[in-house]
């Protein structure tokens, strides 16, 4: 009997390739961080003339935000964690919320105090108070944004899926200063960027819990630290495509000052806080130097430019330049604190808005390539399976730089100018000497390595 026939082999399908964020969903996590992002910078360009308007000591008005700053700092760590164990959905809806409550509450604060229902000083704590908020709330939605972004996107595209939405905080610095001047309007007067960013920010949040699906991961991922959006830019470093055992391996707990870390810590630091003195000093040198304190209402529009010009300069550095030179971690950092101190030492000088903004660009877009080589030289000093401390290392270091040194910048320029640029200045100065003697060299940290 002859055989049968034998049956065709069965050829399996191969398996569906992975469904990625779909353009919509990109769209409205990429709004979440711009929203926060924007309405922060429009809050600090029409600070500075609230503050005038309210007869508070400029220095006050920076140390408004520092218990903000220490929040963050210490929260946005922990709110990686929990976005991890929680969902990131739930997260981000955190994070709005924070901001939303304390973008209202804290244009409710200061429009009590511009109406003359509250002192100055009762409306500045109450808007500290209500700026605790973002600090202890806000700072949930960024990892959770970057976390569920990567645990939907395949290792090919997650580079630049992550960058594009890095990038939002970016563009958010521009926006915001450039629209904070047309939202001054009748009735809520300087609040005004208060109040409508705090509307922005709801409807986000409400076309988030309605939009965006629950979480399901795809991918391994976890959430990590943002700076604060003050930081000039988010910096955050994202691993690329590590393999995912290597997450399970515990290193040792990463210091601040041990061997490997050391340099880079010490120049963010020192150059974080000459970042943070000259955030600090701008919107007010801008009313000095023009002649609007008497008429602080006018000086939001000439204050926005000048930010704006910097956010610009800052995204210039860190989308174009350091990309198309290919500059390595002691390239960026020891150019960059360079250039810095040229723009520092140009505003120090500058006495009309054409040469205000042309030197705040200047002295951003050294830091904007200042910031990216020191997070970068701190990722790539440490292993692979260290990349998490790593990156909560650099966010803190970056926070902290914002606790007091705005407010100590603002101290010394209200002084004397010299004694505040010149501060800023040797801190730029110290930074590149140290760099110099003891960064590692590009081509040792760009090396291949576990």
């Amino acid at each position: 009997m002859a055989d049968a026939d034998p049956k065709p082999a069965v050829t399996a399908a191969p398996p569906a390739r992975p469904r990625t964020i779909s353009r919509e969903r990109m769209a409205l996590l990429f709004t979440v961080m711009l929203v926060t992002a924007a309405g922060n910078t429009a809050m600090q360009s029409v600070m500075p003339s609230i503050g005038t308007a309210l007869e508070i000591d400029d220095v006050w008005i920076s140390l408004a935000y520092s218990w903000s700053a220490l929040l963050w700092v210490v929260c946005a760590p922990i709110w990686a964690e929990r976005s991890d164990r929680r969902g990131r959905k739930a997260m981000m809806a955190v994070g709005l919320i924070g901001f939303v409550a304390s973008m209202a509450l804290c244009g409710l604060a200061l429009w009590l105090g511009l109406a003359g229902v509250l002192g100055g000083t009762a409306a500045l704590i109450a808007f500290a108070v209500a700026r605790s908020l973002y600090g202890g709330f806000g700072s949930a939605a960024p990892p959770a944004v970057q976390a569920y972004v990567a645990s939907r996107t395949p290792r090919a595209e997650r580079t630049q899926a992550l960058s594009l939405i890095a990038s939002s905080f970016g563009l958010g610095t521009v926006i915001g200063p450039a629209l904070a001047p047309l939202m001054v309007l009748p009735f809520v007067g300087l609040t005004g960027p208060f109040i409508i960013f705090a509307a922005v920010g709801l409807v986000a949040l409400v076309t988030l819990r309605l939009r965006l699906p629950n979480d399901e991961p795809q991918f391994p991922a976890r959430g990590q630290t943002y700076d604060a959006p003050y930081a000039g830019g988010a910096t955050s470093s994202h691993r690329d495509e590590e393999d995912d055992e290597e997450e399970e391996v515990e290193a040792h707990k990463l210091r601040w000052f041990e061997p490997r870390l050391r340099p880079w810590v010490t120049v963010g630091l020192l150059g974080g806080h000459a970042q943070a003195m000259i955030l600090g000093i701008t919107g007010f040198l801008v009313l000095d130097r023009l002649g609007l304190r008497a008429t602080p209402a006018e000086g939001t529009g000439p204050v926005g430019l000048v930010l704006m010009c910097g956010a610009i300069a800052t995204l210039l550095a860190q989308w174009g330049i350091i990309p198309r030179l290919d500059l390595g971690p002691r390239a960026a950092t020891l150019s960059g604190i360079a250039i810095a101190a040229g723009g520092v030492a140009y505003l120090g000088m500058a006495d009309n808005l054409h040469a205000i903004a042309l030197a705040y660009a200047v002295a951003s877009l050294g830091f904007g390539l200042f910031r990216p080589g020191t997070t970068a030289g701190t990722s790539l000093a440490v292993t692979r399976a260290e990349q998490g401390q790593a990156s909560g290392v650099t966010a803190s270091v970056a926070g902290a730089s914002f606790i007091y040194a705005p407010a100590l910048g603002v101290w010394l320029y209200g002084q004397s100018d010299w004694l505040g640029f010149g501060l800023i200045v040797a801190l730029c100065v110290a930074v590149f000497a140290y760099g110099w003697a003891s960064l590692q060299p590009d081509s040792k940290l760009t090396r291949d390595r576990n």
